[in-house]
């Protein structure tokens, strides 16, 4: 199986859940991390910034999906 790769990245896991809920409705298989940056002092503490990956195979068609919800 391909490894997964970053579609974009939020700012908690709250938004992450929210993000992956929109893609897993859309049919694409998906999930979350934290990212791997260190961009705050409170770094590996509950909370931070999340990184929402796909199958590479369902990249293009993931951006599609995250690009409907972002216009007006």
């Amino acid at each position: 199986m391909d490894e997964p790769v970053p579609l974009t990245t939020v700012a908690d896991e709250l938004e992450a859940d929210v993000v992956v809920g929109l893609l897993r409705s859309a049919g694409l298989e998906c999930g979350f991390r934290p990212t791997a940056a260190v961009d705050s002092p409170f770094e590996g503490l509950s909370g931070g910034r999340m990184e929402i990956i796909v199958h590479p195979s369902d990249l293009e068609a993931a951006r599609e999906v995250i690009a409907a919800v972002d216009q007006p």
